[in-house]
């Protein structure tokens, strides 16, 4: 018996030696300043596996005890190879070298490709070097606008940062800064968005195929990460362009312990229009005038390094705009002064706690705040002898979160990459109130505070996912529940997803994706005025959820020089679309919000096509984007169905940057679409009370003329004692192309200066507007 144990004892220890497996888990930064990379490479060349940081940073890679190779790399960085001999689980943290001119065509061999070995599909990650480098309205750097120039978004109307995904409206995004959703990205009226370049460390976009543990909008997830800060020494950059300037510092509070980071961003169009208006004020009449836009941001971060197993990060967001008019008047005894303001903006605030709790398991504890408030003021106030009448009106609407959520990253081996976690935030929504007040010297004083009360919601959802490799075949399978409690009433989603990939090759895969969506917020906007006065409104009895499924099919390839093409197949269902009723709009103050607006449906479906470059000294990518997409309500142009405002079947992008040398770098991009659908009247009937009558067959039944569009930048680089400084200089609207922003019937005259016929023409916003930046780094 004795010797039948030592026998079987002999021929297992071999197999049992083999089997034991230890992990390697860390941290893989930025060698020059210490930021997390996050989707950086760990790959283990003699199993062919590996795995992928998470969003802090962070990796965990589970192999066989003994002597091993393992390869840790990133786009635009220098990879560094390690020997280790594993015989226990170890901590190693990793930093990478920038190097924007890697030979990528030398470490495909030893590093997962990311787009084609991924199981996700319709996701797009665009380095900040290379959103930097593209072409931007009056020079003001926009990531909102570099992703509109990727396949399957639109811009919405000329120079905005409107964002339509795949057919869906710009409530159908969950923008996340630092994890936490966003409500309101403008400035300017839309054509700026809140986000400073300077503050950002990653963007991903998604548009497809989305993992479980995203929820609560039906189109896509822009995920932007702010930086941690310089733990190492103090750095700054900043610049100053035709309409604002911004400031960006960092460093350590306690070295390699301790970091901050803070940006701001100010306009001066009202600096610069005060010389204007006080020689307007110099006049014989008694007449006065104030008048001014400015907007501003801030960004802040701190962190701190407990040791490898706890981290502790605090971030806040805060950005207004204001707009405002002051008219005065006086003369003798009479006096009048009329004042009107409109503000809106965001409050952001998180505190963020990160565990190691193992090797394996790695969790992020949040808790955060949000707020976006849209504030109308007018004040007017009249004076004649004795006299004395006042008015005010206020009109304020918004939304305001409270939220604390726990998720969880799980990597038992390469095989495998679980996560799951679950949330709950508390909205209060203020749907619109209005404040009116008067007095009066000879009238009985008013004071009403009227309109929609503010509504009190919860929202909770969990999750849980699962990266599952095997042969050529890898799958992200996973289930997202979410609920929500709105006046007595609960509702509730399951939402499976599935996305899959199948490795022909090693530089080629095809995919496959199906979500399902929920979405609990609606966004009720009035497309006929260009003012931020989106209603961020809850689900109710009579309106429901938002749902969507969509389907996606597809094929990534890889060349070398870091060359990837792809393509793409997309359908999407959505249903309980909202949208205002015939002639009604937020201006409506006397009705409840829920009796402005219809329920619909929609569907889009098109295919996606990109070519991008992503290392080298030229780098971009060229996309094109074949799609549709409609809508049909019952009572909104008759039931039929008809073309989506922001339908554009045929769209083209092309972006290029260039390094010359050191000194000199340029960027292009062009884009070309579709013209929007557009309303318009084909008959018209005279009648004998009212004038003539319009007759309007189907809604978005016609096309504006095409749109198409050349940027360029060019930048001059020159290194100090202190830093680097650079000049840039560029246009946007190179070839001044006459792009229209709306259309309108007016007369022809004859030349007698009567009216011959109406026809229609069309306003153009932008011609050629060329800028100029400086820049500086330190």
């Amino acid at each position: 018996m004795k010797i039948h144990i030592l026998i079987l004892t002999f021929v297992l220890f071999p197999v049992l030696l083999f089997s034991q497996k230890y992990t390697i888990s860390g941290y893989i930064t930025d060698a020059g300043n210490n930021e997390k990379l996050i989707g950086a490479n760990v790959f283990h060349p003699n199993s062919k596996s590996g795995t992928i940081t998470n969003p802090y940073g962070f990796y965990s890679i589970t192999l066989p005890k003994g002597k091993i190779e393992l390869v840790f790399s990133f786009v635009g960085y220098l990879p560094v190879t390690e020997q280790i001999d594993l015989s226990a689980n170890q901590i190693i943290n990793i930093n990478l070298k920038p190097n924007i001119e890697l030979a990528e065509i030398d470490v495909i061999a030893n590093k997962i490709d990311v787009g084609v070995e991924s199981s996700q599909m319709s996701t797009v990650v665009i380095p900040i070097k290379t959103i930097k480098s593209i072409p931007a309205l009056l020079g003001e750097v926009d990531i909102i606008k570099a992703i509109q120039l990727l396949p399957g978004v639109q811009s919405g109307t000329e120079g905005s940062s409107g964002l339509y995904v795949r057919g869906g409206g710009p409530d159908q995004n969950l923008i996340l800064l630092d994890g936490i959703p966003i409500y309101n990205v403008n400035h300017l009226f839309g054509f700026f968005s809140v986000f400073n370049a300077d503050a950002i460390n990653n963007v991903q976009l998604i548009k497809g195929g989305f993992p479980a543990r995203y929820g609560g909008r039906l189109s896509s997830v822009l995920d932007i990460r702010l930086k941690d800060g310089n733990n190492e020494k103090i750095h700054g950059t900043g610049s100053v362009g035709f309409i604002s300037a911004k400031l960006a510092l960092e460093g350590p509070i306690i070295k390699d312990k301790m970091s901050f980071f803070v940006s701001a961003r100010r306009t001066y169009i009202d600096v610069l229009a005060a010389p204007f208006i006080a020689l307007y004020n110099q006049n014989e009449y008694g007449e006065k005038m104030k008048m001014g836009y400015y907007f501003y941001d801030m960004t802040a971060k701190l962190n701190y390094k407990f040791n490898d197993k706890h981290r502790l990060y605090l971030s806040a967001f805060m950005g207004n705009d204001k707009a405002y008019t002051n008219y005065k008047y006086e003369s003798g005894n009479s006096y009048s002064n009329d004042e009107f303001f409109l503000k809106w903006g965001n409050i952001v605030g998180a505190l963020r706690w990160n565990y190691m709790i193992n090797n394996k398991l790695f969790s992020n504890t949040t808790l955060s705040y949000t707020k976006y408030n849209f504030l109308t003021e007018i004040n007017s106030e009249y004076k004649d002898n004795s006299d004395v009448n006042k008015y005010s009106f206020d009109y304020i609407s918004g939304i305001e979160d409270y939220s604390a959520k726990i998720d969880f990253d799980y990597i038992p081996n390469p095989s495998h990459y679980i996560r799951f976690g679950a949330n709950n935030t508390y909205h209060t929504f203020n749907p619109g109130v209005n404040a009116l007040k008067i007095t009066s010297s000879n009238e009985e004083d008013i004071n009403n505070t009227f309109g929609n009360q503010k509504v009190y919601t919860n929202e909770v959802y969990t999750y849980i996912e699962d990266d599952i490799s095997f042969g050529n075949f890898k799958v992200n399978t996973g289930l997202h529940a979410s609920g929500f409690y709105v006046k007595g009433k609960f509702y509730n989603n399951f939402e499976p997803r599935l996305s899959m990939r199948y490795l022909i090759k090693p530089n080629w895969s095809v995919k496959g994706a199906f979500s399902m969506m929920s979405q609990y917020v609606h966004l009720l906007a009035n497309s006929n005025i260009g003012l931020p006065t989106d209603l961020w409104l809850p689900v109710t009895d009579s309106i429901k959820p938002q749902k969507s499924i969509q389907y996606a099919l597809g094929s990534i390839y890889s060349l070398n020089k870091g060359v990837e093409i792809s393509v793409e197949g997309f359908y999407k269902q959505m249903d309980n679309l909202i949208a205002y009723k015939e002639g009604a709009s937020f201006l409506m103050v006397n009705d409840e919000w829920q009796n402005k607006i219809e329920t619909g449906k929609g569907w889009s479906y098109g295919a996606e096509f990109l070519i991008r470059k992503t290392t080298g000294k030229t780098t971009g990518w060229i996309g094109y984007t074949l799609s549709w997409s409609d809508r049909q309500f019952e009572n909104i142009s008759s039931g039929q169905v008809y073309p989506y405002k922001y339908d554009r079947r045929h769209d083209i992008s092309v972006v290029v940057a260039h390094k010359i040398s050191d000194k000199i770098d340029m960027g292009f991009s062009w884009v070309y679409g579709t013209g929007y659908a557009v309303t318009l009247a084909t008959e018209r009937y005279s009648s004998m009370f009212w004038g003539d009558i319009e007759h309007y067959p189907r809604r978005n039944d016609f096309r504006m003329p095409n749109y198409h569009r050349l940027d360029f930048n060019i930048n001059f680089h020159k290194k100090k004692k202190w830093g680097k400084r650079t000049w840039s200089v560029g246009a946007y609207n190179a070839y001044n192309r006459q792009n229209p922003f709306f259309l309108f019937y007016s007369y022809e005259y004859d030349n007698f200066g009567n009216d011959s016929e109406k026809v229609l023409k069309q306003a153009s916003l932008f011609p050629i507007i060329p800028f100029v930046s400086y820049s500086f780094k330190f």
